[in-house]
């Protein structure tokens, strides 16, 4: 099967990532549109956690979020031995995210952080949008700084190459498909200018 060779990072699994209420789903669809329109075989893995709310009527538990973090990892690894671009919202790292900041548990940083190395790239969309309660279990507006800031800090810390997306509409789908064509075409991984800093 031939895949077109200027699609970003073929064959290679692009995270997702942010904050509640930041667009990671809809961005998630966006891009699996744009490159379907282009006869790209794209795919999306949806967050698990939306699921297990959905079965358990709840949000998970501090002792529950490893096996969050396992199963997310597996539907991941699980598309990718399938399709060209796997669009992915959400990886481990969320999970260690609000493990963190809502159970202070940093035991699942770690394996999270390995977990999210088979990401070719890693898109953060940062809290520029309205929040939302979308009906789901939401932890609220005040989560979305806390959640941000362990995002950048540790990928930062951890020399994960990332990208921020903002704007509204089409502009956020546009700053998003800028960033993945930059890191794929750079000799060096960097991270995209952030103008929420400071």
């Amino acid at each position: 099967m031939s895949h077109e060779r200027s699609g970003p990072l073929c064959g290679q699994v692009i995270a997702l990532l942010g904050a509640e209420s930041t667009g990671k789903t809809g961005m998630a669809a966006a891009l699996c549109a744009h490159w379907a329109a282009k006869g790209i075989d794209a795919v999306v893995v949806g967050e698990y956690l939306r699921d297990f709310c959905a079965v358990h009527g709840r949000t998970p538990r501090a002792q529950e979020q490893r096996d969050i973090m396992v199963e997310q990892t597996r539907r991941i690894a699980a598309a990718a031995r399938q399709h060209a671009i796997v669009v992915t919202d959400t990886t481990a790292l969320m999970t260690a995210a609000y493990s963190e900041v809502l159970f202070v548990d940093r035991s699942l940083r770690a394996d999270a952080l390995s977990a999210h190395s088979a990401c070719a790239a890693t898109l953060v969309m940062r809290p520029d949008l309205p929040w939302q309660d979308d009906g789901l279990f939401r932890d609220g507006p005040q989560a979305r700084k806390p959640v941000d800031d362990w995002l950048i800090t540790t990928l930062a810390s951890s020399g994960v190459p990332y990208a921020s997306v903002w704007g509204l509409g089409d502009a956020r789908l546009e700053c998003a498909l800028s960033a993945l064509a930059a890191l794929a075409g750079a000799a060096n991984l960097v991270r995209a200018g952030d103008p929420m800093a400071g």
